[in-house]
């Protein structure tokens, strides 16, 4: 058996699916997308199917793993990292149909049958959330997620820092005790922002904050820290396990947030969680993505003990035109019960994607984020 083709699928809202075949007809699916960014990973995934894959046997994951990352002098990174991640879970797939079996039993068998999930609340700048989330409560869900602030100046105002803790507050007066909110900083505040933030939260009990500052600040983590008992969570803008460890090493992330579309996909983000496992660290797989991604996640949390609760992009605010399920043959693999969904158990990534869908679906990639502005002119943190 070997790799004698492959297909790329750019499609709304802002995803690109890989198919990936072999010789004998399996077909393997990935996601290698950066949102905003799908021409130039589509680039990247062409330039490494080609140059390492095609005419090579599929099986040896782990080796082919090793050949797309160190096969370029020059690597890692948000493209290479997502063209590698979205090629690893089509590996992954191809092997687990090949032998019949699901990646999570291939990786060692599951500790659980079914991951909790959270859905999203409030949108990019976040309003009508205590609605949205007695809405997402009665529809079952027990854990939600929302932004923090709409874009902030460099030091912003008391008033500011009080509706984000007001925002919050009126979320936990409509769901109660029991039902669990992350607060996503998106990386939108300063280091001294994000001081003031998280200690304004607290008292209104947030499930994590997440990404208290951009990436490039991440060093800043512990000060924050020192500020809150609220657990800080972060890591979508990661794409190695070395960019973790710093962060485990000092003490300064208690959830990890890989992407298995942007962090090198099943292999490399098997790795995140355990390194994460050694630190008692949680994991909680950052996905705002399609069906391929958040099946691949789902396999890294069947055999994680430390996973805690996985993102999904049901309804969320960017998927305007096209949805999770849009994409899939039997959308029941990804029917959510009492916050929970099952553990998908068929051969390879367990979800059957809808070719014809993706092929009537796929044009030019036009998703771009915004680009925000302070008063003054100045470009902010999206």
């Amino acid at each position: 058996m070997e790799l004698v083709d492959y297909e790329l699928y750019p499609v709304p809202p802002r995803w690109l699916f890989l198919k990936l075949e072999t010789s004998d007809g399996t077909v393997g699916w990935g996601e290698p997308v950066v949102e905003g960014r799908a021409h130039t990973v589509r680039a990247a995934v062409v330039e490494l199917v080609e140059d390492y894959l095609l005419g090579e046997d599929p099986l040896p994951v782990a080796d082919h793993w090793e050949r797309l990352y160190r096969g370029g002098f020059y690597r890692g990174g948000p493209v290479l990292s997502s063209a590698l991640a979205g090629i690893d879970q089509a590996l992954w797939d191809i092997r687990g149909k090949h032998f019949g079996a699901a990646v999570h039993e291939l990786l060692g068998g599951p500790v659980r049958d079914r991951v909790r999930v959270y859905q999203w609340v409030g949108g990019d700048r976040p309003e009508g959330v205590a609605d949205a989330a007695r809405e997402q409560v009665d529809a079952g869900f027990t854990a939600l997620k929302m932004n923090a602030t709409p874009e902030l100046e460099r030091i912003d105002s008391p008033a500011t820092v009080q509706a984000a803790a007001d925002r919050l507050r009126v979320v936990r007066d409509a769901v109660g005790p029991h039902v669990d909110v992350g607060v996503d900083f998106h990386g939108r505040a300063t280091v001294a922002m994000a001081e003031q933030l998280v200690e304004a939260l607290e008292p209104h009990d947030p499930f994590f904050v997440e990404e208290p500052v951009a990436p490039e600040h991440a060093d800043a983590l512990p000060r924050i820290a020192e500020r809150t008992s609220t657990p800080i969570a972060t890591g979508e803008r990661c794409y190695h396990r070395t960019d973790f460890r710093p962060l485990l090493e000092a003490g300064a992330v208690d959830v990890v947030q890989p992407d298995l579309s942007h962090a090198g996909g099943i292999t490399e983000c098997k790795r995140i969680a355990d390194l994460a496992a050694t630190y008692d660290a949680s994991l909680a797989p950052h996905c705002p993505l399609g069906p391929v991604a958040l099946a691949s996640c789902l396999q890294v949390d069947a055999v994680a003990p430390n996973a805690l609760i996985q993102e999904q992009s049901l309804d969320i605010h960017y998927n305007g035109s096209a949805d999770v399920l849009d994409y899939v043959a039997d959308p029941s693999v990804f029917d959510y019960e009492d916050g929970f969904v099952q553990i998908p158990d068929g051969p390879g990534l367990g979800v059957a994607v809808d070719e014809d869908a993706l092929a009537a679906a796929s044009r030019e990639p036009d998703w771009h984020n915004p680009v925000w502005r302070r008063a003054d002119g100045s470009v902010a943190e999206w």
